[in-house]
């Protein structure tokens, strides 16, 4: 697993494969891995980010890009862990490994290419400092 710098914020979401999740080989599908993707990064930056400061912003997604290298079947539990890179304009890239929550194996790895909107235009905007600081660990004094 690539290893986010020390001073990000590391969110974790937990999922259990359902049923749902499964395809016609009898593992997870490939869109499946895609939602879990934008599911952690949605609440990541819900965890991250004051009320007031999500109302001010929107993100979309420009790419995913997806290696899937172990897969995963119905039953098992995953833990999804994602992390920003410092951002670049109105660009950030984020990070998403997956993992097999009883021995972290990683199951599969992405990195998206997300893009800062601005709600009341629906253009890009730049990304501020106290969006980069809301991605930060907060040291305690």
């Amino acid at each position: 697993m690539l290893l986010p710098p020390n001073d990000r914020d590391v969110f974790r979401l937990n999922v259990t494969v359902s049923k749902a999740d499964i395809d016609e080989l009898d593992h997870v599908n490939n869109v499946v891995y895609v939602s879990w993707v934008q599911d952690v990064a949605a609440q990541h930056w819900k965890s991250a980010a004051s009320m007031e400061l999500r109302n001010q912003c929107r993100w979309v997604v420009l790419r995913h890009e997806i290696d899937y290298l172990v897969s995963a079947v119905q039953g098992e539990s995953l833990e999804v862990y994602t992390w920003v890179d410092d951002p670049t304009g109105a660009r950030q890239t984020r990070h998403v490994s997956i993992q097999r929550a009883s021995n972290h194996q990683v199951m599969a790895y992405a990195q998206s290419s997300w893009c800062l909107l601005d709600p009341a235009t629906g253009k890009p905007k730049r990304i501020t400092e106290v969006i980069v600081n809301a991605f930060r660990l907060k040291k305690s004094n």
